[in-house]
């Protein structure tokens, strides 16, 4: 039969080590982390570095994690209440920064726009899923024989019965029941490896099944004497390890333990009192046609196959694709984060606002689109409201509203990058006066103060805003865009016309033809940005470098599409002042997707510029994003 606890003490004669000896909650932590979430961690091999770390695997309350820039031979594993790990943003906010790992396989200057990359677009594990560390035993309270379970450090994957083979000061040592000291270490007291009996059971992690070496005594002993002959490796190491290729070592299923929740609620199992039955995933034997080396030892106990992700094979795995994870190469997916600080704007219910999940993505750019605006819809105290606010489109997803007790549906406009989405709501919710509502970047606490100055004077400007080009034009002529049918799938109010064509007569009277450049013959560009065209109210040569410099050729692409001469470019056309930095950029690798991703604290600490410079370069790229170029 399978393997138990309570037959097993039975046979030992043994006690198990109660609940108050370990540095575990006496409720397990509730496992809510998926497979590709994104968090910080400390690097096992540099314990000073905090790395960015992707959950490739769970089992229990514990996580597999890989460094996002290491290959895949050094995944570790952790509890989901560990201190070792946290939310993406607790190292810098307290004043660190994120280091690549061990090993980092590319230049070491190119870590910042790696990071950038990485992060863009990923699932951040969101602070709530994180345990506080419970707290340690006020002293070392293990006894010699007793039983527990205990993380295998040769294969962390494993977690196996064992037995407390000695005490000394604040050390234990672990030894694993029926493995002859092949496994055998010493841990502290506290250490976060080593688990009550029943632990398994109650996250729903697989228990291993004792080796077959354990002895099972004939007459009753004390506790303290159970198990405790010296760990001999060396006799009986040829027998061990043909044992540890079949048992231990053999590449598993990936199966999800589960367990009912009455069972979360046993009590650890106490010295004081009786053991309680613990109920075990059935086990089955390995899958057909793994591979098992012959055995001589006789009635070998079954195994039961781990809930981790099985010990990656790198054999096939060329060191390029295994050391740079593909999103951090390209972006396929999009991922667009909710400001549930900001305004809701006059339409939007701000309570329904708040239960909306915190982002939509990462998925394609079209469904992604889709999400946010039918969010909108569902928010709306007048889905009719939103709905008129959005033309027919062609080749996207389908939003719904109701209203007029009818049910009215509408295709979305294809789109395909984070850009055109992005533009495509600030369209949107610049008219539903919600501006600031959706970014590319998971928002803080103060972010509906971050750019509220930008609205507050020109509120009432529709989302079709026009921005100076070379010169003055003559009639307004769109721009030939190929996202136009995307953007002009938003209309604009009636109220929202009738503002921009006052402030373009007080733009064309303050602004007559003599004060600008001969032959200009280019028209406002027009753009879709949940900002104010307060360029257009600047006094002449407000903007010294608007008329003289030739933006034609960067001005008619899309920013994310720039290459780094692009960018370099940019930041010398920017401001003169700002050229000599324009080399930080081919060193750093900073092309134009990378570009719109800066911020001035990582200009600061990760390419060492200045705060004046810094904050320079953020005005000017924030005035690209906004199309202000």
């Amino acid at each position: 039969g399978h393997f138990t606890w309570e037959k097993y003490l039975k046979e030992t004669c043994a006690i198990p080590a109660p609940a108050h000896c370990f540095k575990q909650s006496y409720t397990p932590p509730a496992n809510e982390f998926k497979i590709s979430m994104k968090l910080e961690a400390q690097d096992p091999r540099n314990t000073t570095s905090t790395c960015i770390a992707t959950v490739v695997g769970l089992t229990g309350a514990r996580l597999r994690l890989r460094l996002d820039g290491s290959d895949n031979k050094n995944d570790f594993w952790r509890l989901v209440d560990s201190a070792e790990i946290q939310p993406i943003g607790n190292c810098e906010k307290n004043g660190g920064m994120l280091q690549p790992p061990l090993g980092f396989r590319l230049n070491a200057s190119s870590w910042p726009m790696f990071l950038l990359k990485t992060l863009n677009g990923a699932e951040m594990a969101p602070v709530r899923i994180f345990h506080k560390e419970p707290p340690s035993p006020s002293q070392n309270f293990f006894k010699t024989g007793m039983k527990l379970e205990a993380v295998d450090r040769k294969n962390p994957h494993f977690i196996c019965p064992a037995t407390i083979g000695e005490v000394r000061g604040s050390e234990v040592l672990i030894t694993f029941d029926g493995w002859r000291g092949a496994f055998d270490y010493w841990c502290r007291y506290d250490s976060r490896d080593i688990f009550p009996v029943g632990w398994c059971s109650l996250t729903g992690d697989n228990l291993q099944p004792p080796g077959t070496k354990v002895v099972i005594p004939k007459s009753p002993l004390p506790a303290s004497e159970v198990n405790s002959e010296k760990p001999s490796m060396h006799s009986s190491t040829k027998t061990v390890l043909g044992h540890q290729q079949g048992q231990r070592r053999r590449k598993t299923g990936k199966k999800r333990g589960r367990t009912t929740k009455a069972l979360i609620h046993h009590p650890m199992p106490t010295p004081s009192k009786s053991v309680e039955p613990l109920k075990f995933p059935r086990k089955r034997g390995p899958k057909p046609g793994s591979k098992r080396k012959p055995r001589t030892l006789l009635n070998p106990a079954p195994t039961s196959p781990t809930t981790s992700t099985p010990e990656p094979d790198t054999s096939t795995v060329p060191q390029d694709a295994a050391t740079i994870p593909s999103s951090a190469m390209q972006a396929p997916t999009v991922c667009i984060y909710l400001n549930k600080n900001g305004s809701t704007g006059p339409h939007l219910d701000k309570k329904k606002v708040q239960q909306l999940p915190d982002h939509f993505g990462p998925a394609r750019a079209s469904v992604v689109l889709q999400q946010a605006v039918q969010a909108c819809i569902d928010c709306a105290y007048h889905q009719k409201t939103v709905f008129s606010f959005l033309k027919q489109g062609h080749g996207g997803e389908v939003i719904s509203a109701v209203f007029d007790r009818e049910q009215h549906t509408l295709n979305l406009p294809a789109v395909n990058s984070i850009t055109y989405v992005l533009r495509f709501l600030e369209k949107l919710c610049h008219n539903l006066r919600s501006d600031n509502l959706f970014g590319n970047q998971p928002f803080t606490q103060n972010s509906h103060m971050q750019r509220s100055h930008e609205y507050d004077h020109d509120r009432y400007l529709p989302g079709e805003t026009f921005v100076l080009g070379d010169g003055l034009p003559g009639p307004l002529e769109p721009r030939l865009d190929p996202m136009d049918s995307a953007l002009n799938s938003v209309n604009s109010s009636s109220h929202c016309r009738s503002s921009r064509d006052y402030r373009l007569q007080g733009y064309r009277h303050l602004h007559q033809p003599s004060s600008l450049t001969q032959g200009s013959t280019s028209a406002l560009r027009r753009l879709s940005s949940g900002v104010t065209a307060a360029v257009l109210l600047l006094p002449p040569g407000s903007d010294r470098y608007l008329g003289s410099r030739d933006i034609s050729r960067l001005s008619s692409r899309d920013p994310s599409s720039w290459t780094v001469e692009e960018v370099m470019q940019f930041i010398r056309e920017s401001d003169p002042q700002l050229g000599p930095h324009a080399d930080l950029f081919r060193k750093h690798e900073i092309d134009g997707k990378a570009l719109l991703l800066l911020r001035s604290d990582m200009m600061m600490k990760y390419m060492g510029l200045k705060l004046g410079p810094a904050l320079k370069l953020t005005y000017h790229i924030d005035r690209l994003k906004q199309g202000k170029f």
